[in-house]
């Protein structure tokens, strides 16, 4: 598999790349670095059922999210195969500031509210694909081949995603120009927290204060 052919629409799509200081604190802590990995998973796989209940009159989203819940948990459970294997306890953590500060943008009425949920969906799962693809040079052979082999999923569910905020989109008077506009904010906002340093170590955080 070639990573790059995978990243390349994710660089395109991000406003920044992950800061070097983050990765080599994220490989020089790698207990917390799974356990919030393992974390995000579930929490990937929460929000799809979310969505799922939700919106149960969008068979297209229903069919999409389902798929995904099944991935999401088969990868949790991956990651805590992998925290058993280094006698790493899956202990409880806090969550960083990533998710919730990009949902409190969200709006609060249908249909904007489910297409801010979609776009931020997006730029998780991009982020994260991301940071699966930055971590490779600084991880140990085994973590390094299960990261890489995370890429190809986590790209899908950024456009999963991101089809679905554009589909959605079609019942506002200006698809196009809604998606762009909000997808432009949330980039932004996203872009201030990986670049600003923080004072916990977390998959999405950002460099070490």
């Amino acid at each position: 598999m070639d990573p790059q052919k995978h990243l390349q629409p994710i660089l395109d799509f991000l406003p920044c790349r992950t800061p070097q200081a983050w990765a080599k604190a994220a490989a020089a802590d790698l207990p917390t670095l799974l356990i919030d990995h393992a974390n995000c998973e579930k929490k990937a796989a929460a929000t799809a059922l979310a969505l799922i209940h939700r919106y149960p009159q969008d068979p297209k989203l229903l069919h999409q999210m389902s798929r995904l819940v099944r991935e999401e948990l088969r990868h949790f459970e991956q990651v805590l195969s992998l925290l058993q294997e280094r006698q790493i306890p899956y202990a409880p953590l806090s969550a960083s500031r990533y998710a919730a500060a990009l949902h409190r943008h969200i709006r609060s009425k249908d249909p904007a509210r489910l297409i801010d949920h979609l776009i931020i969906g997006a730029i998780i799962e991009a982020r994260s694909c991301e940071r699966f693809f930055t971590l490779l040079d600084h991880l140990d052979p085994k973590l390094r081949t299960f990261y890489q082999s995370l890429l190809t999923s986590e790209a899908r569910h950024f456009q999963t995603y991101l089809k679905l905020a554009q589909q959605t989109a079609t019942n506002t008077p200006n698809p196009k120009q809604t998606i762009t506009t909000r997808t432009t904010h949330f980039l932004t906002q996203e872009k201030e927290l990986i670049e600003t340093p923080d004072n916990q170590l977390r998959f999405h955080s950002g460099p070490p204060a």
